[in-house]
């Protein structure tokens, strides 16, 4: 069987910015026949994510992150549905999802490995597993919960860096609902700081690129800031910890302003911001979703329900077509999206 798939074209380099070009679209071929516990797959949707800056180095930096291979195709979440099974847990027409799917259009996969879905969940929206109910969503509540030590009733002020992204923006809106009195979300144009405040609830948003970011935070968190949900590192980072409060909390989610240079994961921080952060017990501590993998069934039942009540807005930016997979890399790392950016390959 005849299919297209994208394979890593080249490698941009340590501190080199990845473009769409690193990339290649090719045909290539599978087997027509499968083998038992396999299924063939049509590939729904693939998902793209800061993530995977690092795989495109031949050394990740990282102990759980496999490096992609020059002319071998490309993999992340992907959703898809069974168009033929030999495994006796899946049959045609199901839903299903992993972790390491192919950038293919069709793909022929071990039963074992994936995950069977129910649309109903998040309204028919399939892609949402690959973002709000996936791994994303899972990624922004279990780092509130588990490094975020949000507490109900303790008029708590949390700040979001990188919150227009796919996990910024969960974060924020589940800071509110986990029970944080002020949600503050950075980010890098005015429509972005629009659409957290007004479609996503968060209460008050900076625009980085527009001002003094340390006096707008003091203007926007005058008691302080309390738990901060980091996305960039950076500058902006170093600002946000200047006006963190005794005892506070850093969810350390991502680096993204550091994925194209070649410094150790988490960046260290500069002598003076150190120095803040012990004289004021402030945690920071590596937050790695995939250490909490007991807790992801019910995080998740937790995410479609709030989608369900409509108490968790989800944005995606949907970029049409296997082909345009580069381009879409290109414009997330680059910050040009809101929300989860998503590769639809089929309908």
């Amino acid at each position: 069987m005849i299919i297209q798939r994208v394979v890593l074209n080249s490698r941009p380099g340590k501190n080199g910015v990845p473009v769409a070009e690193n990339f290649r679209l090719e045909q290539s071929t599978i087997a027509d026949t499968i083998q038992t516990g396999q299924v063939r797959v049509k590939t729904l949707y693939l998902s793209v994510d800061p993530y995977m800056r690092c795989r495109m180095n031949e050394d990740t930096g990282s102990d759980y992150l496999q490096p992609w291979q020059l002319s071998e195709v490309a993999d992340g979440g992907g959703v898809g549905v069974v168009e033929e099974s030999k495994h006796d847990n899946l049959a045609e027409g199901d839903f299903v999802t992993s972790f390491t799917w192919p950038w293919q259009t069709v793909a022929i996969l071990d039963g074992s490995l994936l995950q069977k879905l129910v649309p109903q969940l998040v309204n028919g929206r399939l892609s949402y597993f690959l973002g709000a109910a996936g791994i994303t969503g899972l990624t922004a509540l279990l780092g509130v919960r588990e490094k975020g030590h949000v507490a109900v009733g303790a008029n708590q002020t949390m700040v979001v860096s990188g919150a227009a992204g796919a996990c910024g923006s969960l974060a924020g809106q589940i800071g509110h609902l986990e029970g944080c009195s002020r949600v503050v979300g950075i980010a890098g144009t005015d429509e972005k700081c629009s659409i957290l405040v007004q479609e996503m609830g968060f209460d008050a948003a900076i625009n980085y690129k527009k001002g003094n970011v340390a006096e707008q935070l003091r203007e926007l968190c005058p008691g302080g800031v309390d738990v901060y949900f980091d996305n960039v590192g950076g500058d902006i980072s170093d600002t946000v910890i200047s006006q963190m409060n005794q005892n506070s909390h850093i969810i350390l989610c991502g680096q993204i302003s550091q994925y194209n240079k070649d410094v150790p994961y988490p960046p260290p921080l500069p002598p003076d911001i150190e120095k803040i952060q012990k004289e004021r017990n402030i945690t920071r501590e590596r937050f790695l979703v995939l250490n909490y993998m007991d807790k992801y069934e019910a995080s998740t039942l937790q995410l479609c329900q709030w989608i369900q009540e409509g108490k968790l807005k989800v944005r995606e930016t949907m970029v049409e077509g296997l082909a345009n997979i580069g381009a879409a890399f290109q414009s997330m790392m680059s910050g040009g999206n809101i929300g989860k950016q998503i590769v639809s390959v089929s309908k």
